[in-house]
């Protein structure tokens, strides 16, 4: 099966230009052929196309069916950018192929970069999406302040990522029961014990992500998998 993503593929029946010259200069469809396409927003649709144009490929809509997420639950990874925005960009991708509903890039006092351009990521995670067929766009926000982010409401399990032992750390696997999570990876040089104690005084939970001491992306990316082997088989016991 093979993807594109079309945010108003119902009201106009054209695939954007980006989607368009992926489909007819790179995979060489032709009018006839059979495509998928989401509006990420949790629909899917059997097209034919009406017409390859590698700016502006017309299509007619043969179905249109509703895909709710298989993971059954909120999941929202909250990160301090690293210096290297490479190692970012490798995140949102694997994040957003395991299932992520939400990334928050997050800014810190110890943050070694402050922003980064939320577009390249968007457009990584909207291939990210098609690779892995998902029907929902990953909502990724950029340089919201670390204490925005734990003084704005959630409704679910809430942790931080944290390597000092000023605050009884927690396996985050025998913490978490399933349901809704908001997951908090800091930068390189860790939280400083202010946010910390901010942090906790919101309801988070410090956490640890195993035995050893992970990169930050590596971090994210574990508590991501284990969040879902957790939530997962939390929602088929309670199904």
């Amino acid at each position: 099966m093979i993807q594109f993503y079309a945010p108003e593929i119902e009201s106009t029946g054209v695939l954007p230009e980006a989607e368009s010259g992926h489909c007819c200069r790179v995979l060489r469809m032709k009018e006839g052929d059979h495509i998928f396409v989401t509006d990420g927003r949790g629909h899917r649709y059997e097209c034919e196309i009406l017409e390859a144009h590698p700016k502006h490929t017309a299509v007619e809509i043969l179905t249109r069916e509703a895909i709710s997420p298989w993971w059954g639950f909120r999941l929202e990874l909250c990160v301090a950018p690293p210096k290297n925005a490479d190692r970012m960009e490798w995140l949102v991708e694997k994040a957003v192929e395991i299932g992520v509903d939400r990334i928050i890039l997050m800014k810190c006092a110890r943050s070694e970069r402050k922003a980064l351009r939320t577009d390249r990521l968007e457009k990584i995670a909207v291939s990210a999406m098609n690779q892995s067929l998902k029907t929902f766009r990953t909502v990724i926000e950029g340089a919201v302040p670390f204490k925005d982010i734990v003084s704005e409401g959630f409704d679910g399990f809430r942790c931080l990522g944290y390597c000092d032992d000023a605050y009884p750390l927690r396996s985050f696997a025998r913490e978490y029961h399933g349901g809704n999570v908001r997951i908090l990876i800091g930068p390189e040089g860790d939280f400083t014990p202010e946010e910390v104690a901010m942090a906790v005084s919101n309801g988070y939970i410090p956490v640890t992500f195993g035995g050893s001491r992970l990169r930050l992306e590596t971090a994210a990316l574990y508590a991501a998998v284990a969040a879902h082997v957790v939530g997962d088989n939390a929602a088929l016991t309670n199904s």
